[in-house]
Formats: C-alpha cells, sequence, structure tokens
C-alpha cells in the first residue's frame, strides 16, 4: 500500500509530523535519562541540556563515539538528537518551513532519503574534521536546503528563481550563525548542504521525473533503519540507566 502515491496513507503532513514527533520523544528521553545531570539554566542555550553521556549512548556522533567506540550506526542516529530545548525548537521550526517545499518538488520519499544521507554525510564530514561530538538535525536540514538550492538554479523560471533566492537568503543565515553563535557545528552544515546539492541533481526533482518505485523502496528501508536504530539506543540506554 505504502508504494502507490494514490492509496498510501503516507502524506507529507504525516511524514512530516513523524519527523518532528520523533525528535520530540527522543529529546524528552534523552531528558528523563540525564535526571539530576541535566543542566537546568536560565541561558537559553542551555536551558534543559541532556547529559553528554546521555548523547553519548544515545547515537550522538563525532570523532568521540567513532574512534572510541566504532558507533558508525550513530552517523543516522545523531540526526535525532538535541543539545538543549532552544536547539530542538529551532531546528522543528526551520523543518517545518523547508521540508514542505522539499516533498512539493521532490516527493515525500525521496525527500525523507536526502534529509538521512545529508545528515550522514555532515556527520561524516564532521568525524573528518575531527568535530568531537556533535548531534542535531541542522545537517539533514541543510541537505534539504541544498536540495532546494540545486532545484531553484536548475528550473529556473520565476518561480526557480524565487525559490533559489530565498535558499540563498537561508544559506547567508547558517553562515551568520555559524561564525557568531559557539558550539555551531559548521563541518555538518557544510558536508549536508553539498550532500543535498548532490542528492537533489541525482535523485532529480518532479519537473524532471517522478517518484518510482525504487525512490519509495529505497526510503523505506531508511525509515526502518533509522526507527530499527534508534529503539536500540533508547533500550539500551534505558537499560544502562536502571543498571
Amino acid at each position: 500500500m505504502i508504494f502507490s502515491p494514490d492509496r498510501t496513507r503516507l502524506t507529507p503532513a504525516l511524514l512530516l509530523k513523524g519527523i518532528i514527533y520523533t525528535n520530540i520523544f527522543v529529546f524528552i528521553i534523552s531528558l528523563i535519562y540525564s535526571g539530576k545531570n541535566m543542566v537546568m539554566s536560565i541561558n537559553p542555550f542551555h536551558a534543559l541540556t541532556p547529559s553528554m553521556d546521555v548523547l553519548n549512548f544515545l547515537g550522538a556522533s563525532g570523532r568521540v563515539p567513532i574512534e572510541h567506540f566504532h558507533a558508525w550506526w550513530s552517523l543516522i542516529t545523531a540526526n535525532w538528537l538535541h543539545g538543549s530545548l532552544l536547539h530542538i525548537i529551532f531546528n522543528m521550526l526551520a523543518l517545518k518551513t523547508v521540508a514542505p517545499l522539499v516533498m512539493q518538488e521532490y516527493g515525500l520519499f525521496r525527500m525523507f532519503t536526502i534529509y538521512t544521507i545529508s545528515g550522514a554525510a555532515g556527520f561524516y564530514l564532521s568525524y573528518l574534521g575531527h568535530v568531537p561530538l556533535t548531534i542535531g538535525a541542522s545537517a539533514g536540514l541543510c541537505g534539504l536546503i541544498g536540495a532546494l538550492l540545486y532545484f531553484g538554479k536548475s528550473r529556473g523560471g520565476d518561480w526557480g528563481q524565487r525559490v533559489f533566492q530565498q535558499t540563498a537568503g537561508w544559506i547567508i543565515s547558517l553562515l551568520l550563525f555559524g561564525f557568531l553563535i559557539p558550539n555551531i557545528n559548521n563541518w555538518g552544515h557544510g558536508g549536508g548542504l553539498g550532500a543535498g546539492i548532490c542528492l537533489g541533481w541525482l535523485f532529480g526533482y518532479r519537473g524532471k521525473r517522478e517518484e518510482h518505485l525504487l525512490d519509495r523502496v529505497f526510503s523505506v528501508f531508511l525509515m526502518l533503519v533509522t526507527a530499527l536504530l534508534l529503539v536500540r539506543s533508547v533500550v539500551q540506554g534505558f537499560f544502562l540507566i536502571i543498571a
């Protein structure tokens, strides 16, 4: 059923809610597992910050998890973890703005694939750049922005130009945030953005071709892998907490 665009129950709105609710659920779990080690602060950048140890075993990526624990699966799970209340609010608001436009032009299955692979690419580049520990949906978000940047430039015309200009504005904002706000992972942003541009070109958008069966099968595969890795992290974390 899930592979037929006319009969599927997986709508763009449902997929977006699923991504956002999963991020929120994992964030709440990280706070519960952190317990008294959770950071409570009036500083908005640190308010409700989970323990670094908890983020590590829930799937944070970077040089430390990969080199010390061989946690290559963290390239996927880190995309669903956040380091503070402000962090997740900002990323989820950005996702609500960017993802619907990507789903409109690429389809919901290609959107999820771009989001997942771009996130992994951003975290892999972070590992190569010796970032010790990194989390957040911004690498995947940058991938979606990169795909829109390619779409706007490739499509052209009034609509393409408007999308390109809007997307270029987002990229400028990301650059400013990267230099002005501490602890921003510019390696992850750059890797996600570059991967998104490449994937936008590789997969194509609806003006070039519609989503086909392989797009859907691969996307559903990534959804299942992501779900299994997140469930595994949460369950293992539970037994570590109670041990």
